[in-house]
C-alpha cells in the first residue's frame, strides 16, 4: 500500500513546530548569557544601568596586557596543534605503515587522560629543561594536551576524502609532499578551521596551565580574572563585567568560524 505523500500544509505545520521547538531551546540557553551581560551593567537591585564596574575592570585588573596574553597563548597553541595534527592525521588516514593502528589508539586513548593526572609530570620535565615560567613552556604544554584531539578530528576528516583524488594527482606525476600541500590541504579547510576553533577556545579559557606554567608577572585574562576572586573584598559585579569582557574574543572567533565548524566536524560521521 502506498503511503500518500504529506501536504504542504502538514510540512509547513512540522516545520514550524521544529522551529517552535528550537526557539524555546536557544531563549533557554541565551537567557544566562544575556543575564550576565545585564548584570554587569546594573546597580544592584535598583534597575539602573552604569558602566562604574566596567571602568573598575579596568582600574582593578591590568586587561589590555593579559587579553594580550591569552592572546598570544591561543594563537601560538594554535599554530602548534596543525602544524603536529595536520601532517599526523594525514598519515594516519592516507599513508598507511606498520604500527599504525596501534599507534593511533594510543593517540586518541590519550584524549581520555585529565590534564591534572599530567600537571606535575609535565611540570617536571619542563623544569628539567628551564622552560617552567616562560611562554614556551606554557605554550609547549598546551599543544601537547590539544594534539589528541586534533589528530582525531583531521584523521576521521582525511579519510572521508576520496582517494581517487590522490590517483589522479599520481597520474599527474605529483609527488607525496604535493598531493599532501595542493590537493588535500585546500580539502580540508574546514577540519582545520575546527581544530583551530576549538584549541583556541581551550587555551583562552584555560586556568590551570596558565597558572602553574606562565612567568610570575605575566598573566591571562583567565587567571587575572581568578585573581581577582582571591581578593579579600570582592565586587561581584565587577568579576561579571571581566567575565563577560574575556567572552567576548572566543565568541567573535566561533562565530566568523562557525560554518567550517559545523562541517569539519560531522565530514568524517557522515561519509
Amino acid at each position: 500500500m502506498l503511503r500518500r505523500k504529506p501536504t504542504e500544509h502538514r510540512v509547513a505545520r512540522r516545520r514550524f513546530g521544529a522551529s517552535l521547538v528550537l526557539l524555546v531551546i536557544a531563549c533557554a540557553l541565551m537567557y544566562p548569557l544575556v543575564d550576565v551581560v545585564i548584570g554587569s551593567f546594573r546597580v544592584g537591585g535598583a534597575g539602573a544601568f552604569t558602566l562604574l564596574y566596567w571602568r573598575g575592570v579596568f582600574h582593578q585588573v591590568p586587561v589590555v596586557p593579559e587579553l594580550g596574553v591569552s592572546a598570544l597563548l591561543s594563537i601560538a597553541s594554535v599554530v602548534g596543534v596543525l602544524v603536529v595534527a595536520v601532517p599526523g592525521g594525514y598519515a594516519f588516514a592516507k599513508l598507511p605503515f606498520r604500527g599504525a593502528r596501534v599507534a593511533f589508539l594510543i593517540c586518541v586513548g590519550c584524549m581520555m587522560i585529565p590534564l591534572e593526572s599530567i600537571v606535575v609530570p609535565e611540570y617536571t620535565n619542563l623544569a628539567a629543561i628551564g622552560l617552567v615560567g616562560t611562554i614556551q613552556g606554557t605554550v609547549l604544554v598546551a599543544v601537547a594536551v590539544g594534539i589528541p584531539l586534533a589528530v582525531f578530528l583531521m584523521t576521521s576528516y582525511f579519510r572521508s576524502l576520496p582517494d581517487s583524488l590522490m590517483e589522479a594527482a599520481w597520474v599527474d606525476g605529483a609527488g607525496e609532499l604535493r598531493i599532501f600541500l595542493q590537493v588535500m590541504l585546500p580539502l580540508a579547510a574546514p577540519a582545520l578551521a575546527t581544530v583551530a576553533v576549538l584549541e583556541f577556545l581551550s587555551v583562552w579559557n584555560d586556568l590551570l596551565i596558565a597558572l602553574l606554567f606562565l612567568p610570575m608577572n605575566v598573566r591571562s585574562i583567565a587567571v587575572g580574572l581568578a585573581a581577582l576572586q582571591g581578593n579579600h573584598v570582592l565586587n561581584t559585579n565587577v568579576l561579571v563585567a571581566g567575565s563577560v569582557l574575556s567572552a567576548v574574543p572566543p565568541i567573535l572567533v566561533y562565530l566568523m568560524f562557525q560554518r567550517y565548524i559545523v562541517s569539519g566536524l560531522t565530514m568524517g560521521v557522515t561519509q
